[in-house]
C-alpha cells in the first residue's frame, strides 16, 4: 500500500503493479487523488483516518510512505507493531531527516564535512548569531516535515539572511546552515541488513525558473538520475559510508538520500532524507530490473543481493509542468482545461488534475511530471521535452534548461 498522492503515488503504484505486486493506495492529503486512482483501489484518509483496518483487510505486507509525516500519526505505533514492513526507517533512525541538528552532530562525530550551523530559539538569538558570525545562511525549520512553519530559504549574502530573520515563524526555533554555493548533487541508496547499497546519483532543479533563478520551490521543477551502484562521484564513500556503524546501531533499514554541496574541492552534507524522492523515485523504480524485490527486502531488513538495473537506460530525466501561480501557492486560479497533442512515448505522471468525461482539467499548482530515459543524459532530457511540449494548459510553464547546468555533479 502506497501512502501518498499525485505523481509519486501514481508512478509507484503503476510500476510496482506492472512488476507483479498487488497494490493499493492510501491518499494522505485532500488533493492529488485523480492520478493514483487510475492505477489501483485507493482510500481517502478523510474517510479512513486509521489505515490499519485497510492493511488487515487487504493483507498488505509492505507500506511505502511518500512523506515522513506518517510517523507523527496516532496510529504510527500500531503500524510498526503490526508486522507490516515499512519502506522507511523508524524510531531513532528516522531522526536523521526529521531533526536537523542530529544530522549535524552525526557528521561531527564521524568526520563528515558539514556547513557551519546554529540553532536559535527566537529572533533575538538568531540576530545575535548573525552579528557574531555574519555570513549567508540557508534558513530551515529545525524539525523537518511537510507542515513545518519554515520552509527552506536560501540566502546568498548576510544581508539576505538579516532581511529574512524578522519574518520567520519561530515556533520550533530556526536552523541556520552556512550557504556554500550552488554546486549541489545528491546520492540515493538503500540500507538493509546492516549494509549500504548505492542506487543512483541525482540532481534536483529546485529553483523555479530557467538559469536556476527565482525562489526555491516547494518541490523540484525537474531532476536527473544516473545509475551509480559503483559510486563514481564518491558521494556515498564520503557522506554515507562513514555512518555505517550508526546505521547498524539504530537498526536503520530503508532508503537514504544525501544532498551535498561541492565546496573547496570537498563534498559537504546539506541534509539527509529517508525517501527515494518525489521526482527521483519514479525514475529509480522504472530503471530497476527488480523494484518489488528491492523494496520488499529493504522494508523487511533482509540481505540484498546485487541490485539489477536495466542496462539500456542508465539515465533518467524528469520535467515538471507547473500551473497557474506556482511556486507562489497563495495565488490560485480556476480549473484550466488541459489538452494533449499527439501520443506520449514516455511516462507522464499527473499531480493536481482531474478528468470529467473526456476532458482533463488542472486543479492546482503542479500539473504533471514528464519522465523519460535513455543511454545518455542528453537523450533522456530530449525525450522529456519532446513529450512535455504535447501538453497545453493556460498559464502553465516548465523549465527549459534541465540538464544544462548542475551536471555532472559538482558543477554549478
Amino acid at each position: 500500500m502506497v501512502f501518498g498522492i499525485g505523481a509519486f503515488a501514481q508512478s509507484t503504484l503503476r510500476i510496482l503493479g506492472e512488476n507483479g505486486a498487488n497494490v493499493f493506495g492510501y491518499l494522505t492529503r485532500k488533493y492529488g487523488h485523480f492520478a493514483p486512482r487510475q492505477e489501483a483501489r485507493c482510500y481517502d484518509h478523510a474517510e479512513h483516518p486509521n489505515p490499519l483496518p485497510l492493511l488487515r483487510k487487504h493483507k498488505v505486507d509492505i507500506v511505502l510512505p511518500m512523506s515522513i509525516d506518517w510517523a507523527e500519526k496516532p496510529w504510527a505505533r500500531q503500524l510498526i507493531d503490526s508486522g507490516v514492513a515499512v519502506f522507511c526507517p523508524t524510531a531513532e533512525a528516522l531522526k536523521i531527516e526529521k531533526e536537523r541538528d542530529l544530522a549535524r552532530a552525526l557528521c561531527g562525530e564521524f568526520g563528515i564535512p558539514f556547513p557551519k550551523a546554529y540553532w536559535a530559539r527566537n529572533l533575538v538569538d538568531a540576530e545575535r548569531i548573525l552579528k557574531r558570525d555574519p555570513r549567508p545562511y540557508v534558513i530551515k525549520n529545525p524539525i523537518c516535515g511537510p507542515f513545518s512553519p519554515i520552509h527552506t530559504i536560501v540566502c546568498e549574502t548576510a544581508g539576505d539572511t538579516r532581511a529574512w530573520l524578522p519574518r520567520l515563524d519561530y515556533k520550533d526555533g530556526v536552523f541556520l546552515q552556512e550557504y556554500l554555493g550552488r554546486a549541489e548533487a545528491g546520492h540515493i541508496a538503500v540500507v538493509s541488513a546492516g549494509e549500504i547499497h548505492s542506487l543512483v546519483t541525482n540532481q534536483e532543479y529546485k529553483r523555479a525558473f530557467d538559469g536556476n533563478q527565482g525562489v526555491v520551490a516547494g518541490a523540484p521543477l525537474g531532476g536527473l538520475v544516473e545509475e551509480d551502484t559503483a559510486d563514481k562521484y564518491g558521494l556515498a564513500k564520503t557522506l554515507l559510508r562513514p555512518l555505517l556503524s550508526w546505521f547498524r546501531r539504530v537498526n536503520f533499514h530503508g532508503p537514504i538520500q544525501v544532498t551535498a554541496i561541492r565546496h573547496e574541492k570537498r563534498w559537504h552534507v546539506v541534509e539527509y532524507n529517508v525517501r527515494i524522492g518525489v521526482t527521483s523515485g519514479a525514475m529509480i523504480l522504472r530503471m530497476l530490473e527488480n523494484p518489488v524485490e528491492v523494496i520488499g527486502r529493504t522494508a523487511r531488513n533482509e540481505p540484498l543481493e546485487k541490485i539489477r538495473f536495466k542496462k539500456a537506460i542508465p539515465f533518467g530525466a524528469s520535467v515538471t509542468l507547473a500551473g497557474y501561480g506556482y511556486p507562489y501557492t497563495q495565488l490560485s486560479g480556476p480549473e484550466f482545461p488541459v489538452s494533449i497533442e499527439g501520443v506520449f512515448d514516455c511516462d507522464v505522471w499527473w499531480n493536481e488534475a482531474r478528468r470529467a468525461g473526456d476532458k482533463l482539467y488542472a486543479t492546482g499548482h503542479r500539473i504533471a511530471d514528464v519522465v523519460a530515459f535513455g543511454s545518455s543524459v542528453d537523450r533522456a532530457v530530449r525525450k522529456s521535452y519532446e513529450n512535455i511540449r504535447r501538453i497545453h494548459c493556460l498559464a502553465s510553464y516548465y523549465r527549459t534548461d534541465i540538464g544544462a547546468s548542475l551536471w555532472p555533479p559538482g558543477n554549478a
